[in-house]
């Protein structure tokens, strides 16, 4: 459980009791670096007690074995997950434990619950780790908690616990210029109270040398010369979105653009009781997903989705509304002709590049592991039903699972977490050689010996690719992008590699910034985005009364905060003013 010098060289000022966010690339040993502070912390720190945060609930039983290895069993650790089933309250836990290791979601709701039991402070830990920190942005978990940290900060309160992010990629925040990225990468900072992001600056060419990149190709095909089922389907929604009435509504079908759009209409029709309309809305995004999936596997596939989907329409509904029934009606004239021409259609031609991928890949005797990474998880179990059906990839050795979210979902099935923890288990013992995975299995997923990473047809962003490509960490590792030429999933693919030297930038440019220039610019994010709410004590009145004088307070007078005492009003008006914040 050594560490190695890049390690050590991020983790000294956390070894110092400084809130900071390590950035070491996906493999590098956050975790094992993180779980050396917390031994240190446990060590030195009178009364200390740890909570390490996760936002996964596989991520639970893979960190306690790294921090349990590193503790080796002189503390006492427990973890918990949101589908364990009873247990005791998570405050009775948190006193009785040393270390907690959990999902965010639990300790957000002990921090809110008025149960003994399962109530707990967020000052009873010494110490925070929060795995995947990036996260801790808006309105997620991470940052509802970390949101309590600083309103405890604002008001003076003491103790707090120290702070450890740990992130391979903090992101642009969808900024496209560096003085934006720039801006996310200190909202972030600020978010998490950091004294310093940290890298490896002395040791970067070690962890160069430890942490090498696979090899990245881009797989591109040509699209179907013909369509005819995919053209049928556009078809119907063109008359659907007829009968709708609504010709503000795009005709960009098959398209996740479009599917937001549906997805608000739908979402609209419900809050104005217009059952008619949502109807019409929820058969489209049907169509939609059905077109998703057909453009990303077989139109077989598309074509069960939806004959699942009216099925259960006309099995469950007791009360049909007219609309429905003129839906209903308008698949069953054509699911005929649509059977026919699922089943006489061309080739995808994004799976013909899959299957001499694999073949390339699996064939060979190296005893390969890789993951195919799609983006639902109704892709997942069609791509894992083609890989079973294929006829040219069964004389090679693919052992293959799905691995998909834990999360119920009324747009398909899910995993529990046993299951999930299974499949990664028989992962890592090679009984499975090949995952099918959705998002789930991008972030701290451990495979030391993954060597195949194929992102099929993927829209998503710069965290993402870093994350996935990530999974990839034997030597010689191949990372594989596929799409259709011209796509928008290709563009975005080259859009994200740009994003990532623009992350890259941000982080150096925030790391060179002066320590007293950098903390006052977190301090002022903290002031105006995580305010605390006191009556009759608003930042107008903060700044009207200050040795500096008057300071224009205008845009922020309806701002409530709340504060200790004169000396910290002071510094607030000192702050606002040194950033020029009129």
């Amino acid at each position: 459980m050594e560490l190695r010098s890049y390690q050590w060289e991020v983790i000294m000022p956390a070894l110092e009791g400084k809130n900071i966010i390590i950035w070491l690339p996906t493999g590098a040993g956050k975790t094992r670096a993180a779980a050396y502070v917390a031994k240190r912390h446990l060590e030195t720190v009178d009364g200390a007690k740890v909570v390490v945060l996760v936002n996964r609930v596989h991520l639970v039983t893979q960190h306690y074995e790294e921090f349990n290895r590193m503790l080796e069993g002189r503390w006492a650790i427990a973890t918990l997950s949101g589908d364990m089933g009873l247990r005791p309250g998570f405050g009775h836990l948190a006193r009785r434990n040393d270390l907690l290791i959990c999902t965010a979601e639990l300790l957000q709701m002990a921090l809110s619950s008025p149960e003994e039991e399962e109530h707990v402070e967020l000052n009873a830990f010494s110490l925070l780790v929060v795995d995947e920190c990036h996260h801790t942005h808006k309105d997620t978990v991470y940052n509802v908690i970390l949101s309590r940290y600083l309103q405890h900060k604002l008001q003076g309160t003491r103790p707090l616990p120290q702070v450890l992010g740990l992130t391979a990629s903090p992101g642009t925040g969808r900024a496209t210029k560096l003085d934006g990225a720039i801006d996310h990468i200190l909202q972030l900072c600020a978010n998490l109270d950091t004294w310093r992001i940290m890298s490896p600056q002395t040791h970067l060419p070690e962890l160069q040398e430890h942490n090498r990149l696979p090899c990245k190709q881009y797989d591109l095909c040509h699209k179907r010369s013909e369509d005819p089922f995919g053209d049928m389907l556009k078809k119907l929604m063109a008359q659907v979105q007829d009968h709708l009435e609504m010709p503000e509504l795009s005709r960009d079908f098959g398209t996740q653009t479009y599917e937001q759009q549906v997805v608000e209409l739908s979402k609209t029709a419900a809050e104005a009781g217009l059952l008619e309309r949502r109807a019409y809305a929820l058969h489209l995004r049907r169509y939609n997903d059905a077109l998703l999936i057909h453009d990303t596997v077989r139109a077989v596939d598309a074509l069960a989705t939806l004959r699942d989907f009216y099925h259960r329409e006309q099995a469950t509904k007791t009360q049909i509304l007219r609309a429905e029934r003129w839906l209903l009606a308008l698949f069953d004239d054509h699911k005929n002709e649509l059977a026919l021409l699922a089943t006489r259609g061309p080739e995808n031609p994004k799976l013909e590049m899959l299957e001499q991928i694999l073949q390339n890949q699996f064939g060979s005797p190296s005893r390969p592991r890789g993951i195919i990474f799609t983006r639902t998880r109704q892709s997942a179990h069609s791509l894992l039903l083609w890989l079973q059906q294929q006829p040219g990839l069964q004389t090679v050795d693919i052992r293959a699972e799905l691995l998909i979210g834990a999360g119920n979902s009324s747009q398909s099935t899910h995993m529990t977490q046993k299951e999930q923890q299974e499949v990664i288990r028989k992962f890592r013992d090679g009984t499975l050689n090949l995952l099918v995975a959705t998002s789930v299995a991008e972030e701290g997923l451990d495979i030391p010996q993954c060597n195949v990473i194929v992102r099929y047809g993927l829209l998503t962003n710069e965290i993402s690719m870093v994350q996935a490509r990530g999974r990839a960490r034997a030597d010689q590792s191949v990372y594989s992008f596929v799409a259709t030429q011209g796509s928008r999933e290709l563009r975005r693919e080259r859009t994200n590699e740009v994003l990532e030297v623009l992350m890259e930038r941000a982080v150096a440019a925030v790391q060179e910034m002066d320590q007293a220039e950098y903390q006052a610019k977190l301090w002022g994010l903290q002031m105006i985005y995580k305010s605390v709410k006191l009556p009759a004590l608003k930042v107008r009145t903060m700044l009207l009364h200050t040795p500096r004088g008057r300071i224009q307070a205008k845009k922020w007078s309806s701002v409530p905060f709340q504060v200790p005492d004169f000396d910290y009003v002071q510094h607030c008006a000192q702050t606002l003013s040194d950033l020029s914040l009129d």
